[in-house]
């Protein structure tokens, strides 16, 4: 229903987008702020040898998104986000809650950067750290850690111009997100995110 939801509204914004269309060419910069859902996969890992089944939370937070265009079709994005907050469960039961960020660095080529609707592509690295982990339930007395993660990040979405300077954009990503998991310092196997990140964005070209 959330999704629905987040759907709903993007739609109801983007209906009332008209008007010429934003000319991105080499030198431009294009500020964007929207919100993002992460949506980690279903089957996160199993884990103490394979006798816990982990299962990660989704969240949507606010996201802000600084792309320089290297020429009119290629642009290099830096995507960063508020702290995104997930419940951590192992086999049902609410062991833990994670902040982490996921600071991630793309090449996006986008088809048509004169045109009023601009589809794009793109392909990047995705660095993700995890704190202020505070565990619950089965994990209560103990101490859980999360390792960083480095991965590959895919990118698609669709620019809608609004003005010269102005656009909304709709976007999806997929982000290879793993950390090995410890507990009290051992480790008990690794837990694989890999989320789908999807939401919106408004734009303002400078």
């Amino acid at each position: 229903m959330r999704r629905h939801r987040l759907f709903q509204s993007v739609f109801v914004l983007l209906a009332a987008a008209c008007g010429s269309a934003v000319h991105a060419a080499e030198g431009d910069w294009v500020l964007r702020v929207g919100a993002h859902n992460v949506d980690p996969k279903s089957n996160n890992g199993r884990l103490a040898g394979g006798t816990l089944q982990a299962e990660i939370g989704s969240d949507i937070k606010p996201t802000f998104m600084l792309e320089y265009f290297l020429s009119r079709n290629l642009g290099f994005e830096i995507l960063a986000a508020l702290p995104f907050k997930h419940d951590v469960k192992l086999n049902g039961a609410k062991a833990a809650d994670v902040k982490h960020l996921p600071p991630t660095l793309s090449l996006s080529w986008h088809f048509n950067p004169e045109g009023r609707i601009s589809p794009f592509v793109g392909v990047g690295v995705n660095y993700t750290t995890f704190f202020d982990i505070h565990e619950t339930g089965p994990l209560t007395g103990t101490q859980l850690a999360l390792k960083k993660s480095w991965g590959a990040a895919l990118h698609a979405g669709v620019d809608f111009a609004i003005d010269e300077r102005w656009s909304f954009m709709l976007d999806a990503r997929w982000m290879n997100i793993e950390s090995e998991a410890r507990v009290n310092g051992v480790k008990v196997g690794t837990v694989k995110i890999d989320p789908l990140v999807y939401g919106f964005a408004v734009g303002y070209k400078f």
